[in-house]
């Protein structure tokens, strides 16, 4: 297999019809797999998985020490990165034949149209998902489903910014107030803000973008480096980010305070999908169900900041709910189509 273009994936985009999880299923789902002493003994003779994942890299290693406690003897390797650097670094791996990865995780949906299409995924379906996960939030043919849903809002330092005096929308944003104050993630290196930008665009224009960019804006790379330039106190404000950096922050004593935009918040779907050449196949197996159970789902809530998709998990309190929140409308198959636009544009624009 050659390396993966997303000019490759033009016609397969297509063929999605807007929507991840909505393709016609070409083939039975798989029977659901649960737990069994049989699995994880498999999964121990292997001892090992390793996990590529775009989640913050102390989420991702509480996720796998959290793993290894409920199965000693396995040992998870994490491997972490921006969800573009991990669909490059695979799509490396794989025109080289080199199969390193057993579970991927990605913030930009849009990656698994196109290893499903190149028919690397293997077919698994966690007994959780099966029984608890809607079926918008599950592949037809059982390849992947959303392990985590996260927001991308605007947020702000409290100790540099009133409270009645904070931007109350992305259009709030251009004022002239906010010059040099704004820090902003990059599309190119972040799956979470490549999904963001493509949603603002198509909801509010490029000309929002033209403006913000007269704006001064601090660029940095990942969706989870402006929370931190938020607490540091170098921006007052972020235009962009991980909902669970400012929530982890302003839980731990940090002077944030999250904005979910009048126009509505950017919303991510992270699917997890195991491949066919995986390693280590039945610790993939494991660390699959693992990761769609109520207590790993907890986890991602609770610690990570991140919203589930399973019904028994609920939203922390004193968190705004999911259900309150306005927000836009999620389009792996838009994103594909228009990702090597909305990178080069977006470069152009912000110069970087």
């Amino acid at each position: 297999m050659g390396a993966l273009s997303r000019r490759d994936v033009l016609k397969a985009s297509a063929a999605a019809a807007g929507s991840l999880f909505a393709s016609p299923s070409r083939a039975a789902p798989p029977e659901p797999t649960a737990i069994t002493p049989s699995l994880i003994e498999a999964a121990k003779k292997e001892g090992k998985l390793f996990y590529y994942t775009s989640v913050d890299l102390p989420l991702a290693e509480k996720i796998a020490k959290s793993f290894e406690a409920a199965y000693p003897g396995i040992a998870v390797r994490v491997e972490r990165s921006g969800a573009e650097r991990v669909f490059q670094r695979i799509g490396q791996e794989y025109a080289s034949r080199i199969y390193g990865v057993d579970v991927v995780n990605s913030s930009d949906a849009a990656h698994f149209i196109v290893w499903k299409r190149d028919g690397i995924l293997a077919p698994f379906l966690p007994a959780d998902v099966a029984m608890h996960y809607p079926a918008d939030h599950k592949d037809a043919d059982g390849m992947f489903a959303s392990f985590r849903v996260s927001l991308s809002p605007i947020a702000y330092n409290t100790d540099l910014v009133k409270r009645e005096e904070a931007p109350k929308s992305f259009a709030d944003l251009l004022d002239p107030k906010w010059t040099g104050k704004i820090v902003k993630a990059h599309p190119s290196y972040s799956g979470t803000i490549l999904t963001a930008t493509f949603q603002i665009a198509r909801d509010l224009g490029w000309e929002y973008f033209e403006k913000l960019a007269k704006q001064k804006v601090m660029q940095v790379q990942s969706a989870t480096d402006p929370p931190k330039k938020l607490a540091l106190g170098e921006r007052a404000v972020m235009a962009d980010g991980g909902e669970y950096n400012v929530l982890q922050s302003k839980e731990s004593g940090g002077p944030l305070e999250v904005v979910y935009p009048m126009e509505g918040t950017p919303l991510v779907v992270g699917p997890n999908g195991i491949f066919k050449n995986a390693p280590n196949p039945n610790a993939a197996r494991l660390f699959q169900c693992y990761c769609f159970t109520p207590e790993c789902q907890r986890l991602i809530v609770e610690f990570g900041g991140l919203r589930s998709m399973h019904p028994l998990v609920k939203d922390k309190p004193g968190r705004t709910a999911f259900r309150d929140i306005k927000t836009m409308k999620e389009d792996p198959a838009g994103v594909e189509r228009m990702s090597e636009e909305i990178k080069a544009r977006y470069s152009k624009l912000f110069g970087v």
